[in-house]
Parts: C-alpha cells; structure tokens; sequence
C-alpha cells in the first residue's frame, strides 16, 4: 500500500515538473518574441527622403535634395506645427505679434516671447514671417527661430539634425537667427536669411 501511495506521489511530482518545465519554455519564447517584435518595429523617423514629401512642397525637396532624411522630416513637422498660422489670425490668438521688422527679401515678422529661451523645437518657431501680397493678405512664408546671444554668446544653437543650418549671430536684436522657408520656396536654400523672391508690397 505505502508502494502504491509512493509511486502515485512520484507521478505527481514528475507531472508537475513537466508542466512546470512546459511553462518555462513558453514564458522564455514569449519573451524573445516580444524582444523580437521590438527590434522590427519601424522607426518613427523615415529612413529615406522619398518618405518625407507628404507635407513638403516638391520644389523644396528638389532644392534641398542633399539634405538627410531625419533634416527633411523635421522641416515637415515644422511646415506640419505652422499650418494654423497661414491664418494670422491665429497666429496673434496664440500670442504671435507684429513686431513691425519688415525686410526685403525677408517679409512681416510675427514674434511670440514666451518662446523665446535657449529651447530650440522646430515646432515652436519664435517667429513667424509674412509676406504682404498686393491684395493686402499676409501669406505666411517662413519659421523663424531666435536664441538670446546672452544665453549663448560664444556657440550657436543646436539646431535642425546635420550642418546645413546655420544661425545668424545678430548683435542688433541680440539674437541668433535661424530661418526655414517651409512655406515658400528658395532657391538660395531652405536655411538662407533672406529669399530673393520675397517682395514687399505696399
């Protein structure tokens, strides 16, 4: 009888094992599935320019072609953040105002102060720029981003991804400028300060 009673709880015990054993095994490929899965999933950032288009005109990806992928797509979020400040209505509803600097080869600029830190986010621009049309409209041409010089007197800001931009260090504002023309074409660069077709109008 104690035989039996043995033998039966030896069963048990092996059976228990196996199971246990079993469970293992599935918990370990469950993990390494999921590490797997992980690893595959795409980036958030395209891997190739071609991907970048879905907001950036062509004539600005034809202009900057040279330009890498993760440039480009942060230049499409850029283009992507402004889009409600076509309308400068919003733009002052957001705290955007007419600081009455109004270039040629430049356009109306638009600042928000409360941007304005050693922060750069390309999706906050500090200032926005204006082209006056002969219709009276405003039609928004370019983001601009300033970083007090105080804040950084000796360095330029870190700016977009790669040395294409390059900041302006403008002792008279006591800012480093940094244009993007995301909302018109240059054909001197995306990054250039001024745009040769860019005309004041009265």
């Amino acid at each position: 009888m104690l035989t039996k009673n043995t033998n039966a709880i030896l069963n048990k015990v092996v059976a228990i094992h196996y199971l246990f054993f079993a469970l293992l095994l599935s918990t370990v490929f469950i993990s390494c599935s999921k590490e797997v899965s992980t690893v595959a999933e795409p980036l958030t950032v395209p891997s190739t320019a071609a991907k970048t288009n879905m907001l950036l005109p062509a004539t600005l990806l034809h202009n900057n072609a040279s330009f890498n992928a993760i440039t480009l797509w942060e230049l499409q979020q850029a283009r992507a953040a402004t889009a409600r400040y076509r309308d400068t209505l919003n733009a002052i509803k957001d705290g955007y105002t007419n600081i009455n600097v109004i270039v040629e080869n430049m356009g109306t600029h638009f600042m928000k102060m409360a941007h304005v830190d050693d922060m750069f986010d390309y999706r906050k621009p500090e200032i926005l720029v204006y082209n006056k049309m002969e219709d009276g409209s405003m039609q928004l041409v370019a983001v601009e981003y300033a970083v007090p010089i105080s804040l950084s007197p000796d360095k330029a800001p870190e700016g977009f991804t790669g040395s294409n931009d390059v900041w302006d260090k403008n002792t008279g504002f006591g800012l480093w400028l940094l244009h993007a023309w995301v909302w018109y074409p240059n054909p001197l660069g995306v990054f250039h300060a001024t745009n040769p077709d860019i005309h004041l109008h009265d």
